[in-house]
């Protein structure tokens, strides 16, 4: 006897074998009859020239905005609804295509801008000695070669913490966000540096998601991009602390340039050299104007002391005994009483003598 299935029974079926023969499915197709229901379930259908796939998914799953008219890329199970009806549910949609990508990064844009998210004032300026740099990239990319090329080349000796991630299609948005958060937990770095070597408006894209845009606006640490080419803009580029318009440009705004600071040192070493020339050459001639200064006044004091030498030596010829003795006077030596011996001293002779007739000369 055959078995009898119930109806839940038999839908359940179909959607295991579904879910079993399809468990991940990436569909592109153009969005119609997109609507959100309760403020928490999107509908919406999948075409092409041909078919029509209904989808439904999770409204905090959408990471991206949409519209009717928007070309998507899918990431999805196939299952059958407990009504019958086949549907295909949504885990991420990502717009393909650069009509599209720049339709949803419009409307994008205008969210988080009036959130706040662009604003100057809630952006960090960068360490002003950096050591130690947290890159999320994947480890193959060319802009990741290219980074540490020039950060070698600028600098070198710097200590770089890699988070390898895919940075294009489905699921990469995912990775560099886990990748991000596992930086920030470190708590070490100086910096963080999002990079990816340019591409296609769709390689690129991922750079447009609404989540990881917000994490790297709540990033503990500073946050650096250098995504694509200098022309391309996302919503990574928006919310960061700073943006580089290539891997290579991060790089150099990460790092002085080596041979600039030499330049610079030998620069300022020849300043110092000629400011100390400088100055000995203008002490020198300070001591040389001294000494002149000191000589005149010590001169002029010797002249000076040899003027007033030479009045006392006059004076003192004029006191000498000799000179008295040459105008004719003499020199007695002796006590003037009767009857005593005195000496006598004239120019050309001296004499003895015996006093007699003392008389004061006031009587």
């Amino acid at each position: 006897m055959e078995r009898v299935l119930t109806v839940s029974e038999m839908v359940g079926a179909c959607s295991s074998a579904l879910e079993l023969s399809f468990e991940r499915v990436v569909v592109e197709g153009e969005v119609a009859s997109y609507k959100v229901n309760q403020g928490k379930y999107i509908f919406f259908d999948l075409k092409d020239s041909a078919s029509s796939l209904p989808c439904f998914m999770m409204l905090f799953a959408l990471r991206m905005p949409v519209v009717d008219g928007m070309r998507v890329r899918v990431i999805g199970t196939p299952k059958i609804t407990a009504w019958g009806k086949f549907s295909f549910t949504v885990q991420q949609v990502m717009p393909v295509g650069e009509g599209s990508i720049k339709k949803s990064l419009e409307m994008l844009k205008k969210k988080l801008e009036g959130e706040g998210l662009f604003a100057p004032e809630r952006k960090r300026p960068l360490p002003e000695k950096i050591t130690r740099i947290g890159v999320v990239s994947s480890l193959q990319a060319a802009g990741y070669a290219d980074f540490v090329k020039i950060l070698d080349e600028r600098w070198g000796g710097l200590k770089l913490v890699v988070a390898h991630s895919q940075v294009q299609g489905m699921g990469a948005a995912e990775q560099m966000i886990g990748s991000l958060r596992k930086l920030n937990e470190r708590g070490d770095l100086d910096v963080i540096a999002v990079i990816r070597g340019g591409g296609s408006a769709d390689d690129l894209a991922v750079f447009n998601d609404e989540m990881l845009a917000r994490e790297i606006a709540v990033s503990k640490t500073p946050v650096i991009t250098g995504i694509g080419h200098e022309v391309d803009e996302s919503m990574a580029d928006l919310v960061a602390d700073v943006r580089a318009s290539t891997p290579s440009n991060a790089a150099q705004i990460l790092t002085p340039d080596k041979n600039a600071e030499k330049a610079r040192a030998v620069e300022s070493v020849e300043r110092v050299g000629d400011l100390v020339h400088r100055k000995c050459d203008e002490t020198q001639n300070s001591v040389v104007i001294l000494t002149t200064k000191t000589k005149d006044v010590l001169t002029s004091k010797v002249d000076n002391a040899k003027i007033e030498v030479e009045k006392i030596y006059k004076i003192l010829e004029q006191l000498n005994p000799e000179r008295v003795l040459e105008r004719g006077y003499s020199i007695v030596r002796g006590d003037l009483t009767e009857e005593s011996v005195v000496g006598i001293t004239t120019v050309s002779q001296v004499a003895e003598a015996v006093v007699q007739n003392v008389k004061d000369r006031k009587s």
